[in-house]
């Protein structure tokens, strides 16, 4: 088609125009190269230049702009601050006399698991707020690491750290074993212990502490349980729902029981699980052809079809709360401020074994995260040197760690560094200007806050999914024909999901490997005692024999 455009035009147009384009381009790399920001990021040294930077840094961000939605939804899943107060009062109906009176009562728990307009609004409120701490988070992280350590390596919320937060911590609306201002002190402390560990370096002392194949299965259990949580209603495209006689079962119904989630009718007849499931379809079509931002574009095939009102898949029903988001949604443009995420600590829980059990959690899947992905994306720009390390090394720890604590102060769970950003090393980014314009992005999306906010559960359900998918690939490294290693991954892996906890498929594995270590320990300890023995008794014979000579 080009070649047609260049013929109807004149081939010598098209040979300008291109050799135009070319110059002003060299001129700009030129320019920026031997400029004070060039040698600042080492382009040269380095083998970049800026236009490439650019592109590496769009790539980047296309293939991660989905933790912005994504990550906003799995944490107002927890409800956030909302709480029972924000329900709207329940309106009683009576019969007095010939007059029909009613009479508001003060709602109880359970207001936060029906349909109630107050509940309900607060959670809007608090999914905005934790979209624009997801950007926020994101932009100043990427601003630091390619800042500070000069690394083409892009941060945000984790997934995986984010799921942990929401349904084991703080359990759905808030039903958890804990409050949402507890788990944000707990994010905040373990963000300070990251810290302290980077800086004195214990990071990879840390690290080993923990069996190899429990590491492994520890990032295919959470890609599981990302994925099981993708399927649901509430989360994500509806494809799984609870069963009274199987726990879990098949759905996508059309109508569901409001107060215990079961399908009434309708089994496989879900308008808005068949979109999300072609969404679906578009992701992987995308990732089989190698498309940058493949993730988003099936979110947004699926977002502007669900935003069309009345339609069976709308996102905006004729309802007080679907009119509600719709006038936000209409807004297009709008920065909103935080109002109630940001410094939502508490810490009057930490007498509670439940906190510490989280805290130390959290510390090891972030410590893991990291220096696994640290490392990955190391190695593909090819900045490993041969001692192992890489330039920049120890800034990038403190940069993740100091974002956590960022990330915490704003309302959002652990800030990691992405594997996404591998998207960006292969498009040719090398310093951290490539970071930066990832940043820069996050920063425009702080202004589409109404747009980002109206993103529906079955268009985030699909990414979730894949993002499963992506974590599993670690499992061919697990040694599964050794039962020592096999069994305690694969415990790890179905727990996570089964339980819907991550620490307890981590608690699990670690002891599985140490009760089937434990003979091989014994064993070991009983050949050492029987070879020191034997070694003791022939010094003693020595000595013996020594005195016997020096007597005759």
């Amino acid at each position: 088609m080009g070649g047609e455009l260049c013929a109807s035009l004149g081939g010598g147009m098209c040979t300008r125009v291109g050799e135009s384009w070319r110059r002003m381009k060299r001129d700009l790399n030129d320019t920026v190269s031997k400029g004070k920001v060039g040698r600042y990021f080492k382009l040269e040294a380095r083998k970049s230049c800026f236009t490439r930077e650019l592109r590496a840094g769009t790539a980047t961000f296309l293939t991660m702009a989905y933790i912005i939605t994504i990550n906003a939804t799995i944490l107002a899943d927890s409800g956030g601050t909302c709480s029972v107060s924000d329900c709207s009062p329940m309106i009683h109906f009576a019969n007095v006399s010939t007059h029909h009176t009613h009479n508001p009562h003060k709602p109880g728990p359970e207001c936060k698991f029906k349909s109630n307009v107050g509940y309900q609004n607060c959670l809007s409120k608090t999914k905005s707020d934790l979209i624009v701490a997801t950007a926020l988070s994101s932009m100043i992280a990427c601003f630091a690491m390619g800042l500070l350590a000069n690394l083409p390596f892009a941060l945000a919320p984790g997934m995986g750290a984010n799921a942990y937060f929401a349904y084991n911590l703080v359990g759905f609306h808030g039903s958890g074993p804990m409050t949402y201002r507890t788990a944000l002190a707990v994010v905040l402390v373990e963000g300070c212990a990251f810290l302290v560990i980077a800086a004195l370096g214990l990071r990879a002392k840390l690290a080993r502490l923990i069996p190899r194949p429990i590491r492994l299965a520890c990032a295919a259990g959470i890609g599981l349980f990302i994925a099981f949580v993708g399927l649901q209603a509430h989360q994500g495209l509806g494809l799984v729902g609870p069963d009274s006689s199987t726990l879990v079962s098949l759905t996508a119904c059309s109508s569901t029981n409001p107060l215990t989630g079961e399908c009434i009718d309708g089994k496989m007849q879900s308008p808005a699980f068949w979109l999300g499931a072609v969404g679906f379809l578009i992701m992987c079509y995308g990732l089989m052809k190698d498309i940058k931002g493949s993730m988003i574009y099936g979110i947004l095939f699926v977002t502007l079809i669900s935003w069309i009102r009345g339609t069976s898949v709308t996102y905006f029903p004729n309802t007080p709360v679907g009119d509600t988001s719709y006038k936000y949604f209409k807004k297009v443009v709008d920065f909103h401020k935080i109002k109630s995420t940001a410094g939502a600590f508490s810490f009057k829980d930490f007498n509670r074994s439940e906190v510490w059990l989280a805290l130390v959690t959290l510390l090891y899947v972030d410590v893991l995260a990291t220096t696994g992905t640290l490392f990955s994306m190391a190695e593909i720009g090819g900045f490993v040197d041969e001692n192992g390390g890489f330039e920049g090394e120890y800034l990038a720890y403190m940069v993740d760690a100091s974002s956590t604590i960022l990330g915490s102060a704003l309302g959002t769970s652990p800030i990691a560094t992405y594997i996404e950003s591998s998207a960006g090393i292969r498009e040719g980014g090398r310093t951290g200007l490539t970071a930066i314009i990832t940043g820069f992005y996050f920063f425009l999306s702080l202004f589409f806050t109404p747009l980002l906010a109206s993103v529906p559960p079955w268009a985030i359900g699909p990414s979730l999914v894949m993002v499963g998918v992506m974590m599993m690939r670690v499992v061919k490294e697990i040694e599964w024909v050794k039962v020592k290693e096999g069994v305690p991954a694969f415990v790890t892996m179905l727990l996570m999901p089964l339980t819907y906890s991550i620490s307890n498929g981590i608690i699990g594995g670690i002891g599985l490997y140490v009760a089937l270590s434990l003979y091989d320990y014994i064993v070991g300890s009983v050949r050492w005692f029987m070879k020191m023995r034997r070694l003791v008794g022939g010094v003693q014979n020595q000595v013996s024999a020594t005195a016997t000579a020096e007597i005759v």
